[in-house]
């Protein structure tokens, strides 16, 4: 089939506002956006930027907006976006700054990451061997676990595009996996955290965030969750 890969493209050093350029590639119904993508940029235009690294839905390095809505590039196949001779769109996750092309600055995303304390924190004695959980607190869990921080979620909610200062759904879904581990003696500073101007109450249940998510995770059922645990915290 023959693909027209149309991309937002901007360049800092060149280019005052983004702008369109289309590349025309010949591609397998059953090959990934990611390949027509690298055809771009290995056999037409070596100046294109994109993240990407394993390839296969794990890493989360390669979220893009595909035909207006978030995905990650390794996964989504091209027979199930555009049909011979049509043409598909990319364009850079939204709410977060263009550094090129489809690169964008990471950081605010990761700071609100790391903002929620990722990370098992337990101060009692270590016991001999390890720290079980039941099953069922191990499924409590389960779904939040699945987050790889690709930021489709994130970047697909309105309120984090007007409102930069929001922690937005991933954020939310990772203070959610350790606020429900049942060996974690943080919850209390985490839910703290929820319960901030920028955390979980500025959720508007938009879905968006569901909808985009390549894993699958219900989010906003997570982030309901969460809501319910702060309010619990302050009865």
């Amino acid at each position: 089939m023959i693909v027209n890969i149309k991309i937002l493209r901007f360049d800092p050093e060149k280019d005052k506002k983004q702008h369109w350029e289309t590349y025309q590639v010949e591609a397998q119904p059953s090959d990934r956006v990611l390949d027509a993508i690298n055809n771009v940029k290995w056999y037409v235009d070596p100046t294109l930027n994109f993240r990407r690294s394993c390839g296969h839905g794990i890493c989360g390095s390669d979220a893009m907006m595909i035909n207006g809505r978030n995905r990650l590039a390794c996964k989504t196949l091209l027979r199930d976006v555009v049909k011979d001779g049509g043409t598909l769109t990319i364009e850079p996750i939204r709410g977060l700054k263009v550094e090129k092309d489809l690169v964008v600055d990471m950081e605010p995303f990761f700071d609100a990451y790391r903002s929620i304390m990722p990370y098992f924190i337990n101060e009692s004695p270590a016991p001999a061997g390890e720290r079980l959980q039941s099953q069922l607190d191990a499924e409590r869990m389960a779904h939040s676990s699945n987050c790889i921080l690709c930021a489709c979620c994130t970047t697909s909610c309105p309120i984090f595009w007007v409102n930069g200062s929001y922690l937005g759904p991933a954020a939310i879904v990772q203070a959610h996996r350790f606020i429900f581990d049942s060996r974690d003696e943080a919850t209390n500073q985490r839910l703290n955290i929820m319960n901030q101007n920028t955390g979980v109450w500025r959720c508007r249940t938009a879905y968006n965030c569901t909808e985009a998510c390549p894993r699958e995770i219900p989010i906003t059922t997570l982030i309901e969750e969460v809501k319910r645990a702060v309010m619990f915290q302050q009865a």
